[in-house]
């Protein structure tokens, strides 16, 4: 995510964070590249005078040019400017009732904007938080949007409400509120209907079922990828209807950024979520300081740690950890650590969230091929081979390498590599210097 403008201001930022001493002239240009590295992002104009006049300002005090170290002072402006573009995470969450009450949420958007499978991404993480989600079908226009929301509901295992056969949504909406209360279901998302364009007859039906259930939050779910036109759009559903957040969808594939630094400034409504992906857990809060940071190049360690957490159980992690220092980590936990990393995201979505990564890492660089081999000769072993690979004479390299559609020299790599990373591993374990110069290498 976030790309182009990532890496224009990942080189900006280097380039003055290094600096011992710097002029008004460096400050100049360095905020003149920021523009442009905004205004190609499809930033808001108004929003990009706003954040380098303040720049600027803040940039040419006296503070700046006479500080001990002024490049990173410099930056740490551009990153607080960036953070109060973005938002702030006091009004980040939803603000919902108790559990003892239910709460209604209205999903609200155009066609296409991905807002279907949001109501059920996000009815799937309120269910994870200990919440009793209900999803509604109030989406009576576009051809086969009931079962799609019946099918995804069914995949996270929360209910769906529908009535067959009924035109006006409000009355579902009404309905399903009243049903809802019955069966204790402590929130109700309400999937709306999107059109192609703006018209006023969406407006008059979305108006029609925020009245009749007076929604805690009206959430407006925007393309990413459509820059200016989610903020005009947002800007007339905050008009007409009322906005008391919004979601990013496909913000994975949003190389720009235009969409995520124009629309809290120009609406003056908080981002609340992100999609990151297609799966149903792919939905992420938005937090303003992570998002500045992996925009500047800085990383987001914060988003790393908390995948590794939801992707390794903690017990796991700790017998990992005990078998490494006593150097009896095997190609059994090597294989359950590769399918770990599966779980936490794409390589491109972590690289983004690794300190020091911005620029000296890509994709690319990660051989995917290789680790599908790796998995692929692991995965033909038999249980004593993948917990004492000592025993791999060439017959049964030869036999894994037939099994796995590899070959015996494919084999060979694997293990000598697994013997150095077990000796890594070991130093890594017990060497506190150690650890921290690898710590410092990635820039922590």
């Amino acid at each position: 995510m976030f790309d182009s403008i990532s890496d224009k201001f990942s080189g900006i930022m280097r380039t003055l964070a290094g600096k011992s001493k710097i002029t008004e002239k460096n400050i100049q240009d360095a905020v003149e590249e920021i523009k442009v590295a905004l205004l190609d992002a499809d930033v808001n104009l108004r929003v990009v005078r706003r954040f380098i006049n303040g720049t600027m300002e803040e940039a040419l005090g006296e503070k700046v040019l006479k500080a001990v170290d002024p490049g990173q002072q410099f930056v740490k402006i551009v990153y607080d400017r960036m953070v109060a573009l973005l938002g702030d995470e006091e009004n980040q969450k939803l603000l919902l009732k108790g559990p003892d009450t239910t709460s209604v949420i209205l999903m609200m958007g155009l066609q296409g904007s991905g807002k279907t499978t949001t109501s059920a991404k996000l009815a799937a993480r309120l269910k994870r938080e200990g919440r009793r989600p209900m999803l509604v079908a109030a989406d009576l226009v576009r051809p086969a949007a009931i079962l799609q929301l019946q099918v995804l509901g069914e995949s996270v295992g929360v209910p769906v409400f529908s009535i067959q056969g009924e035109k006006d949504p409000s009355k579902v909406a009404k309905a399903a509120l009243a049903q809802a209360k019955k069966d204790q279901r402590d929130i109700l998302i309400v999937d709306t209907s999107g059109r192609m364009h703006l018209d006023q007859t969406l407006m008059d039906e979305i108006q029609r079922v925020r009245d009749a259930i007076k929604p805690d939050e009206t959430l407006f779910v925007a393309d990413s990828m459509t820059g200016q036109n989610a903020v005009a759009i947002a800007q007339e559903f905050e008009q007409k209807v009322g906005i008391s957040g919004v979601v990013l969808s496909k913000f994975d594939s949003d190389t720009r950024g235009g969409a995520a630094l124009s629309l809290r400034s120009v609406v003056g409504k908080p981002i609340k979520f992100i999609g990151v992906g297609e799966k149903m857990d792919d939905l992420e809060p938005f937090y303003p300081e992570r998002i500045a940071s992996r925009i500047l190049g800085m990383g987001d360690i914060v988003s790393l740690v908390e995948k590794a957490q939801s992707a390794i159980d903690e017990k796991d992690a700790l017998r990992m950890q005990e078998k490494m220092a006593k150097n009896t980590f095997d190609l059994q936990d090597y294989l359950d650590q590769l399918n770990n990393m599966d779980k936490m995201g794409s390589m491109e979505q972590l690289l983004e969230m690794i300190p020091g990564a911005k620029g000296q890492i890509s994709e690319d660089d990660i051989d995917k091929a290789e680790i599908r081999r790796e998995k692929a000769i692991i995965l033909s072993m038999t249980y004593a081979e993948r917990t004492n690979y000592h025993i791999m004479g060439p017959t049964r390299r030869k036999r894994v390498a037939g099994g796995s559609g590899t070959t015996v020299s494919d084999v060979n790599r694997l293990l000598k590599k697994f013997e150095k990373m077990r000796l890594t591993m070991k130093k890594l374990a017990k060497n506190k210097k150690y650890q921290a110069a690898m710590l410092k290498q990635m820039g922590m």
